[in-house]
């Protein structure tokens, strides 16, 4: 295992986070909902649910085909390279939002969260690259930890920022932070593998072979069960990011600095909660590790519709942090077990495809449901709902045991590295 390698692939982690969580959960998500749109009739969480489930529909339907390009082509870290500018040079351009520009605020959205999003397909296809079977549930546990360090550090540098009323610096720091620490994973994970395919016979064959994938996996029982359980309960994680904020600041009428400092303690919950299960998702195996995780989500999402107070929110906040990193890093070690040595931009363009599209189906919901009760409280139940479905269907998939080696040629449980 290549450590400049592995920590590469990690700062990229910590270098999106900062999108992550000032622009998409905390500061842009309150920002553009109450002071660009306007939410006094709910329209911004309206234009917000658009917004992100527009962004992921085209993320969605794109992904498995460039991801078959990226194999095709040997191109993944170059099409990595060209997600993360479109992502920053939007997010900069953030500065140029007024009050009341809610149309040129949903394309920036757009553009940028398809940067952020698509790239995530060609950072996740590095994972089997870098790290031995037996290691990348840890590997995929040490990117969220670090991630949600870099987290909490962005939050750090944009709070005095928002606390003076600078939010144009906000935009501005968050694309140079994401540029700069991006740049380790640009330059050193594994080169990209000059195939002699011209761009448009990838493109031919990436699209043929995206089809061929898909037919591939859905032919194949565990893999397709894993998927629709997947694509269950990540709908309720998408959607507790991509409204954590607004439901804060709407419903319990925290300010923009309670909520930076409500969301630096759930990342500081987060990260604990993706180091101390990093290990175990080896050693128990991933499916415990995110069944776990999703039954602490469901209890957390239930009594979040019984909160009343802000001191209530915030320890249901923190509790559900505990398991964000690790069903998250759990669910993607999980899948790594069903693909095919040389397929991995392939099938992590499926596994995108999944995780995005059921970011399109929960904010929607949200929006709506609060739009139309004028009251979000109705809406959480529905996230609800994602996690028991998800979890009851997860529970019926074979796979997800241990990796982890007892002797030559021996797993613990029997689980080798891929399940057919």
């Amino acid at each position: 295992m290549n450590k400049k390698q592995v920590l590469s692939w990690c700062l990229f982690d910590f270098a999106n986070s900062s999108y992550s969580a000032v622009i998409a959960a905390v500061v842009f998500q309150v920002y553009y909902i109450n002071v660009i749109v306007g939410n006094a009739d709910h329209a911004g969480d309206l234009w917000w649910g658009r917004a992100i489930s527009f962004s992921m529909l085209l993320v969605s339907l794109s992904s498995p085909f460039l991801g078959g390009i990226a194999d095709h082509a040997g191109s993944r870290k170059r099409f990595l390279a060209v997600y993360t500018f479109t992502c920053v040079t939007a997010v900069a351009c953030f500065t140029l939002l007024t009050p009341g520009a809610a149309a040129l605020g949903f394309v920036l959205i757009a553009l940028a969260n398809i940067g952020m999003e698509g790239g995530l397909v060609f950072y996740n296809s590095f994972l089997p690259q870098i790290a031995p079977v037996e290691y990348q549930g840890r590997v995929s546990g040490w990117g969220f930890g670090v991630g949600y360090a870099g987290s909490i550090l962005s939050l750090l540098i944009a709070l005095p920022l928002v606390k003076s009323g600078r939010f144009e610096l906000v935009w501005l720091m968050v694309a140079a932070f994401f540029a700069l620490f991006s740049l380790p994973a640009i330059l050193f994970l594994p080169r990209d593998s000059r195939t002699g395919v011209t761009a448009s016979q990838a493109g031919v064959m990436g699209i043929r072979k995206a089809v061929t994938t898909l037919q591939e996996i859905w032919s194949r029982k565990e893999p397709r069960k894993f998927l629709l359980a997947y694509l269950i309960y990540e709908d309720g994680v998408n959607t507790v990011i991509v409204f954590s904020s607004s439901l804060a600041a709407t419903t319990f009428a925290f300010s923009q600095s309670e909520l930076i400092g409500l969301y630096l303690v759930v990342q500081v919950t987060a990260l604990i909660g993706a180091f101390l299960l990093s290990k175990p998702t080896d050693t128990w195996g991933p499916k415990k590790v995110v069944t776990l995780s999703l039954l602490l989500w469901s209890l957390v999402a239930v009594s979040a519709f019984f909160v009343q107070s802000k001191a209530q929110f915030w320890a249901v906040a923190c509790t559900a942090g505990l398991g964000l990193g690790s069903v998250q890093a759990g669910t993607r070690a999980f899948y790594t077990q069903f693909i095919p040595g040389g397929k991995e931009a392939e099938y992590f363009g499926v596994y995108s495809l999944v995780g995005k599209s059921s970011a399109i189906i929960g904010p929607l919901v949200f929006g709506q449901v609060s739009a139309a009760f004028g009251s979000q409280r109705p809406a959480i139940l529905s996230i609800a709902a994602f996690f028991i479905v998800g979890l009851i269907l997860l529970r019926r998939v074979n796979g997800g045991r241990s990796n982890v080696t007892e002797g030559p040629g021996s797993t613990v449980g029997g689980q080798g590295s891929r399940t057919a």
